[in-house]
C-alpha cells in the first residue's frame, strides 16, 4: 500500500483475544531494520496488547527470514508471523535474487500454512529510501505490519482458524527482544 494513501486511512483494528504475534526480523541493515521492529512492537502494544504475547527472532539477512518464518509457523503458537527485512539496491544482481527469495518465501508460507505472515521487507534504490520508511520522513511500515498481522489474525479466526498457542504441547517461550534497550 502507498505509504501517503495508508497514512491518509483511519484503521479501526479487530480485537483478537489471546493474540500472540512472531516477528522474525533481520539484523542485516539494521539501521533500518531496528526501528521496523520497534514501530511493530509499539503498534501491537497501542493496539491493547501486551509486549509478553510478541516473540522477536533475529536471523542474519534477508534471505533467512523465510526458514525463521516457517518454523514459528511450524509450531502453531502464533497467530500471525511478521518478516522485516531491508535490501537496498547496490551494483550486482544480489538485490534481486535476494529480493525474490523473501517475496516467493512469504508467499509460498502463506500458501502453505496455517497462520499469517505479513510481509515487511523493504527493497530500495538507496539507504535514504529505506530510511524514510522506517520512521523517518514517510512513515513506519513496522507499524503498517503491525496492524495487518492483527487484521489477518481476526480474519483467520473469522475463517475458522485456530488458536493454535493454547495447545499444551507447544514449545514456544513468548519473550519480547527490544532493540535498543
Amino acid at each position: 500500500m502507498s505509504t501517503q494513501l495508508h497514512n491518509s486511512i483511519s484503521i479501526d483494528l479487530p480485537h483478537v483475544e489471546g493474540l500472540k504475534v512472531g516477528i522474525v526480523a533481520a539484523r542485516w541493515n539494521n539501521q533500518v531494520t531496528d526501528p521496523l521492529l520497534n514501530g511493530a512492537i509499539d503498534r501491537i502494544v497501542e493496539a491493547g496488547y501486551s509486549r509478553d504475547d510478541i516473540t522477536v527472532v533475529r536471523v542474519p539477512g534477508t534471505v533467512e527470514l523465510t526458514y525463521a518464518a516457517a518454523q514459528m509457523a511450524r509450531s502453531k503458537d502464533f497467530d500471525a508471523i511478521i518478516m522485516i527485512g531491508c535490501v537496498i539496491r547496490g551494483g550486482t544482481p544480489h538485490f534481486d535474487y535476494v529480493c525474490d527469495n523473501a517475496t516467493q518465501g512469504c508467499a509460498m508460507l502463506n500458501a502453505t500454512q496455517e497462520v499469517p505472515i505479513i510481509f515487511c521487507v523493504l527493497t530500495t534504490d538507496d539507504e535514504q529510501q529505506a530510511l524514510d520508511r522506517a520512521g523517518g520522513a514517510l512513515c513506519n511500515k513496522g507499524t503498517e505490519a503491525a496492524e495487518a498481522a492483527i487484521e489477518m489474525a481476526a480474519l483467520a479466526r473469522q475463517y475458522g482458524a485456530t488458536s493454535y498457542h493454547d495447545n499444551p504441547l507447544s514449545r514456544a517461550k513468548i519473550h519480547t527482544v527490544r532493540t535498543g534497550e
